[in-house]
């Protein structure tokens, strides 16, 4: 099961009280005080793990206490402290309170965050010993640890966004530029949580991440069907290729155009900034439809300042033009980062 919100609650374990102790030996009748410290209790922490794809395990698990601390025991000798507990999440993991407020957003491989840290151990007696006060009999208590519940809402890291309607045909091209599996029928919400997959270049050996999400529907930003569960894994991806699908009884430039702008609204009602991301729109399914009928289609998305990809996902058709397009405007982006700095 893929699960990318939970809510979980954490416990830093509570600290050891000190030690109430007198040094008693058979020639030290009246020896000074000689209790110890108590143990700091453990801490909680979440720490980003690259092997890791999905919150389930934490969906059944909601509840982590760390170890206590143990209490000081006398002839100076402090109590043990409590052991860590880190709970592994995967990447792009962004952390919140219960009042929404972000606390962090675990990004890279091995990043920690102390979700609740364990309380001090109190200090044993000897630490109260005066001039005026030679025998104190009372000893600090161990501090509770740090409690809290925190919601987890992870956040797919991708450079690129398949991104149309249901059954634009975005599990299909994912399957045919990378090695993914994911399921591929033909009707609508097939997939029904996103699907990651690697292209490796040829020459560089460097991968690009590609991210399939479930197909939006008009409201999708407000609710309706899957897409509103999704369109948060949208906002970490680079560029966004924009799946416009060609149907049997739909190749006409108006429906068309509808459904790009449908989609387009969508994004742009979850945020704006998904709109300005780079986006390279295709026209799928193009097998499904006359040469003829494609360049007529391509010519009027040309008219509105679009220019298309038409290609066919199952057929394998055109792919490589789309492929260079998509290497190329990552590669744009990546040159401009690097004159930014």
């Amino acid at each position: 099961m893929f699960i990318d919100y939970v809510k979980i609650h954490v416990k830093g374990g509570d600290g050891g009280n000190g030690s109430v102790s007198f040094r008693r030996e058979k020639f030290v009748p009246r020896g000074g005080p000689d209790g110890g410290d108590g143990g700091n209790g453990g801490s909680v922490f979440l720490e980003a793990d690259p092997l890791l794809a999905t919150l389930l395990d934490l969906k059944y698990r909601p509840l982590h206490r760390a170890e206590k601390g143990k209490n000081g025991r006398g002839k100076n000798m402090s109590g043990r402290g409590g052991s860590d507990i880190v709970i592994k999440v995967p990447l792009g993991t962004v952390v919140s309170d219960e009042e929404g407020t972000v606390l962090t957003d675990l990004t890279q491989p091995g990043q920690r965050f102390c979700a609740a840290k364990g309380g001090h151990g109190g200090r044993g007696n000897q630490h109260f010993a005066t001039p005026t006060l030679r025998a104190p009999h009372f000893a600090e208590e161990g501090l509770a640890g740090e409690e809290r519940s925190l919601i987890l809402e992870l956040k797919l890291i991708a450079d690129v966004g398949l991104v149309g309607l249901p059954n634009a045909g975005k599990s299909t091209l994912l399957a045919s530029l990378t090695h993914a599996t994911p399921k591929i029928a033909p009707y609508p919400f097939t997939t029904l949580h996103p699907n990651l997959g690697v292209y490796e270049r040829p020459v560089s050996g460097e991968h690009i991440v590609f991210a399939d999400i479930p197909g939006l529907i008009e409201g999708a930003s407000r609710g309706a069907g899957l897409g509103d569960r999704f369109l948060r894994h949208i906002e970490r991806t680079r560029i966004l290729v924009h799946l416009v699908p060609f149907e049997l009884a739909e190749q006409d430039f108006d429906t068309l155009f509808y459904k790009y702008n449908l989609v387009r609204a969508e994004l742009a009602s979850y945020s704006e900034k998904l709109t300005q991301k780079p986006q390279i729109v295709v026209l799928n399914k193009i097998d499904l439809t006359s040469e003829k009928t494609v360049q007529a289609i391509v010519r009027r998305f040309k008219k509105q300042g679009i220019t298309p990809l038409p290609i066919s996902a199952q057929q394998k058709t055109r792919l490589k033009p789309l492929l260079t397009k998509i290497l190329k405007t990552l590669n744009d982006m990546k040159s401009k980062n690097e004159e930014k700095d």
